[in-house]
């Protein structure tokens, strides 16, 4: 696992009310199917200087909970419950006081990495979570795990991803609880429905556009 210290920077806003998002990069283990893979993950921070919300709490709960800082931590999100993403999520609730929220249908998954612990709230598709003056509406978006969803947010132009899409097109399929064809179904109902300049912020690795990956989508 490497060593090297969690990286921050900020990637969208302030919005007129003052919200931004914050992508800080902590890096640790996948471990699924019996595999351990070296990862780096995006963590995103989407808030005000007053309040926030995490969203996917990986690895390194002590950085996240140092990039939260004195504002109220509102929910960590979940948009998907592969260890990777949710290795944190206990340690960030216990020092935060926040609630965890996860899709129901991907309660097997984080059963996984948790099987004595439970998420402390059901997330569902079309569902609004407010933050500042900012929207992030629920979609769900299965295949790389069946309770996988992306959080659109129109006022900004932009949706996160987790790792249903990449800069590069889909995310992985082929291990426990995936589907190639349900996470291509999931890309063009659900994610190539945005306009084309939408920014894509992804689970790992850089953004990209909905543009940029409407063509490869298409050819597959």
């Amino acid at each position: 696992m490497s060593d090297a210290p969690a990286r921050r920077e900020v990637v969208a806003g302030p919005t007129p009310g003052g919200v931004r998002i914050e992508r800080l990069v902590t890096s640790g283990i996948f471990t699924l199917d019996g595999g351990e893979w070296e990862v780096d993950n995006n963590v995103w921070i989407v808030g005000t200087d007053e309040d926030c919300l995490v969203i996917d709490a990986a690895h390194d709960a002590d950085a996240i909970v140092a990039a939260v800082g004195g504002r109220r931590l509102a929910t960590i999100v979940c948009t998907h419950a592969h260890n990777d993403h949710v290795n944190a999520a206990p340690r960030v609730r216990a020092a935060t006081g926040a609630p965890i929220a996860l899709h129901p249908d991907d309660r097997v998954v984080w059963d996984l990495t948790f099987p004595d612990d439970a998420p402390d709230q059901d997330l569902a598709d079309g569902q609004r979570i407010a933050i500042g003056d900012v929207e992030l509406e629920v979609r769900h978006t299965p295949g790389h795990a069946p309770g996988a969803v992306c959080l659109y947010a129109d006022s900004l132009g932009l949706v996160l991803s987790g790792d249903t899409l990449f800069n590069g097109g889909p995310g992985a399929t082929g291990r426990s609880f995936s589907d190639h064809p349900t996470i291509l179904a999931s890309i063009r109902e659900r994610l190539l429905t945005l306009p084309d300049d939408t920014v894509v912020l992804t689970g790992h690795g850089d953004g990209t556009t909905i543009g940029a990956e409407r063509p490869g989508i298409a050819a597959e």
